[in-house]
């Protein structure tokens, strides 16, 4: 058994053994308080941190071993930096009844000692988390509009700071040095917005920007950096939304997608067909991209970095997509208000391989392995039928959980590995072999209240 999916909800935290086991961890002890409001693995799947209401427990994910515990009965958040050495917590930011300034409710901790060394005020719990460097050299968190840069962990001194005239959004590039900084400042009156790109620590200045992009259209906006796995990122897609579509057309605001070089060069990607755009993705390669877009049925597109189109797979009841760790296989899907079909695509070769249909799913992730995927219905989204299903991407579905109908279940996910730790293997056509019956999408029926459900149906006629 190599990894583990930790399961959260009414019944408790407990982690269970991945495929082919699927049973539950004996080493992990289930904590069945029904308070765990957050868990979060090491980058590197090593070790694993849950909060219960009372603490803050981390844990050496093979030997189950408590490394620390810390008193935060409040924290809500939790979160690792890339390198294993800081803890991140975050609880709701309260005032005191007289009105003076609340408490710290950022705290950062030094995973092996269990020191606080750090806390702030930080008051949304949107963006809550400092964001690090892949090597941790440094960390930098958005306070007032500015960006704040530590180095090397350490909190005392704040290194260098990115002034613009209001930045609402930051993000760092991932994978190797020199780090590189993507910056989205929002228009105000009649001046548009922009993102612009910086290489760390060079801020000083107009000129001093690697790449500006400003449009007109943007109430918020989504910045995706490209993952070199050895050199560093060299592109940003810009998701830019507006709240409301002006012309009336679509009940999503208007969204376009923007690209941006750190040689400078940008572009407006050019999609074939009106409506909201609903995801868009890098392949782990980096050289490419993939968008779902359009009105239903949606079209989903490949464009490489020259933002010209590779590969259109049509029209489909699609509004997500997800490429496996390795970037060789690509996951259409419907999910939401469609109904959970699934598109498993080659993407050497562009052939379909599978059609799995994961109805009423609130929740997709491929495992590490690059050849299984979890899907789940969980609460709050929907509080009926919550569970999760492991599948093989051939089509099989392997392992169905379902919570007993008065639980929930809030959150599943898989363990995380480094990259490289699992080879990638050829793509298989033929479905994996499976105790199991494929997953046949239940036939809708009526809707029935509360009070009826579990009683015989009964025809009035009058």
């Amino acid at each position: 058994n190599l990894f583990t999916l930790p399961v959260r909800g009414s019944e408790g935290l407990y982690m269970v053994n991945g495929p082919p086991g699927f049973t539950e961890s004996t080493a992990f002890q289930r904590d069945s308080g029904k308070n765990c409001k957050a868990v979060a693995f090491s980058k590197d799947g090593s070790l694993f941190a849950w909060c219960n209401g009372e603490k803050v427990n981390i844990v050496n994910v093979t030997s189950a071993e408590l490394l620390r515990s810390f008193d935060l009965p409040k924290a809500v958040c939790l979160e690792f930096s890339p390198k294993n050495n800081v803890l991140a917590t975050w609880q709701a930011y309260t005032t005191a009844k007289d009105g003076t300034a609340g408490v710290p409710n950022l705290q950062l901790h030094d995973v092996k000692t269990g020191k606080c060394l750090k806390s702030f005020i930080q008051k949304k719990m949107q963006n809550w988390c400092p964001c690090w460097a892949d090597d941790e050299s440094i960390c930098a968190r958005n306070v007032n509009n500015e960006v704040h840069f530590f180095e090397n962990n350490n909190f005392n001194t704040i290194a260098n700071k990115l002034h613009l005239q209001k930045v609402n959004d930051f993000v760092l590039s991932p994978g190797a040095q020199p780090t590189k900084v993507a910056v989205y400042v929002p228009g105000s009156k009649g001046a548009p917005s922009f993102v612009r790109l910086y290489q760390y620590p060079n801020f000083g200045g107009p000129q001093s920007a690697l790449a500006n992009k400003s449009f007109f259209k943007a109430d918020k906006v989504t910045m995706l950096w490209n993952k070199k796995r050895y050199n560093s990122s060299t592109a940003v897609l810009v998701i830019a939304s507006t709240e409301v579509d002006k012309t009336g057309a679509s009940y999503y605001g208007e969204q376009t997608l923007h690209y941006i070089a750190t040689n400078g060069e940008s572009a407006v990607v050019q999609l074939p067909k009106n409506g909201p755009i609903y995801d868009v993705v890098w392949n782990p390669n980096s050289v490419e991209f993939c968008a779902v877009y359009g009105f239903m049925p949606a079209k989903a597109t490949v464009f490489n970095l020259k933002c010209d189109p590779v590969f259109d797979f049509g029209t489909g009841p699609r509004n997500a997509a997800y490429y496996s760790p390795h970037g060789h296989i690509l996951v259409l899907a419907g999910f939401g208000n469609l109904r959970g079909q699934m598109e498993v695509w080659d993407v050497k070769n562009y052939k379909l391989i599978s059609k799995p249909v994961a109805s009423d799913s609130t929740y997709f992730a491929w495992c590490p392995d690059g050849e299984h995927i979890v899907t789940a219905t969980c609460a709050p989204r929907l509080r009926v039928s919550n569970g999760y299903k492991i599948w093989h991407y051939t089509g099989s579905l392997l392992h169905s959980y379902e919570v007993p109908s008065n639980e929930e279940m809030w959150q599943v996910t898989w363990q995380p590995f480094l990259d490289g730790v699992f080879p990638v293997k050829a793509v298989k056509y033929q479905a994996v072999p499976s105790e199991l019956p494929s997953a046949e999408p239940k036939p809708a029926q009526a809707y029935r209240p509360p009070a009826l459900r579990n009683k015989p149906v009964t025809s009035s006629k009058l």
